[in-house]
C-alpha cells in the first residue's frame, strides 16, 4: 500500500512538472511568434495581442507546477558544509525538520494565493488587453499550489518513516 501511494505521489509530481513544462514552451513559442510578428511588422505581420498576459499566466501556472517535482526529489537549494559530518540519524532529523518547514510554507503558500484568487475573483478585475479575468491566471496556480502542499505533506510522512526505520530515503527513490 505504501508503494503505491510513493508512485502515486511521484507520478502526480512528474504529471505537474511535465505540465508545467509544455505550458512553458507554448509560452516560449508565443513570445517568439509574438517577437517574430513585431519584426516582420512591414509584411503585415503583427505581434500577437496581449502577449504579455498570457507569459504572465503561463509561468504563474509553470512554476507553481514545478514545485512538487522540486519536493519530491529533494533538490531545493541546500548547504552541506555541515551535515555531510553529522551521522545518519542526525541527517534523518534534519530532513523531517525540513520537510515539516516545507510543508509549512506549501500551506502558507497554498492559503494566501488561494486568497489573492477569491479576491481577484470578487473583483471581477480583468486584464487590460485581453480582457480574461485576472482570477484565472491565479486558479491556474493553485493547480500546482494544491500539489506542492500534498508532496510536502507526503515527503514529511517519507521523512518519518525514515527516521523511525533507520532507513535513509535516496533522493528521488523510493526506500523499500
Amino acid at each position: 500500500m505504501f508503494d503505491r501511494i510513493d508512485r502515486l505521489m511521484r507520478s502526480l509530481a512528474a504529471f505537474l512538472a511535465i505540465l508545467g513544462g509544455l505550458v512553458l514552451v507554448i509560452v516560449i513559442l508565443t513570445t517568439v511568434t509574438s517577437v517574430a510578428g513585431r519584426a516582420l511588422l512591414w509584411v503585415g505581420l503583427g505581434p500577437i495581442r496581449g502577449d504579455f498576459e498570457l507569459v504572465e499566466l503561463g509561468t504563474g501556472f509553470a512554476v507553481f507546477s514545478f514545485l512538487p517535482w522540486v519536493q519530491i526529489n529533494r533538490q531545493h537549494a541546500s548547504v552541506e558544509i555541515l551535515t555531510m559530518h553529522m551521522g545518519d540519524s542526525a541527517n534523518r532529523l534534519i530532513d523531517l525538520i525540513a520537510d515539516l518547514l516545507m510543508l509549512a510554507i506549501a500551506v502558507l503558500l497554498t492559503w494566501k494565493h488561494w486568497d489573492g484568487t477569491l479576491d481577484k475573483f470578487a473583483y471581477g478585475e480583468t486584464t487590460f488587453i485581453i480582457q480574461y479575468p485576472i482570477w484565472w491566471a491565479y486558479a491556474s496556480g493553485l493547480v500546482g499550489a494544491f500539489g506542492f502542499v500534498l508532496i510536502s505533506f507526503w515527503c514529511v510522512i517519507l521523512s518519518a518513516r525514515a527516521l523511525l526505520t533507520g532507513r535513509s530515503q535516496m533522493h528521488g527513490e523510493t526506500v523499500h
